[in-house]
């Protein structure tokens, strides 16, 4: 099995809390989910996430899972 690739699934949290003025640590109380644990997810640092917390932030977010993640590019380089 060849060697852990990074994922490319972009986490866009950043953007959607300053759009909607909310600081990660008013979305942590909102959605029940530890400041530590929506860290690591607004870090791009998350390898996967709960469908529960996936519907709770777009809830609280008021966004689709297609607002909140993006895939990146392949690196076409070899």
């Amino acid at each position: 099995m060849p060697a852990e690739e990074a994922h490319r699934i972009v986490c866009h949290l950043d953007d959607l809390l300053a759009a909607r003025g909310l600081t990660l640590a008013a979305l942590s109380e909102a959605v029940g989910v530890s400041v530590v644990n929506l860290s690591v997810l607004k870090n791009q640092r998350a390898k996967a996430i709960r469908f529960s917390t996936l519907t709770a932030l777009c809830e609280a977010l008021d966004c689709t899972p297609g607002e909140l993640f993006t895939v990146a590019a392949a690196d076409s380089g070899a």
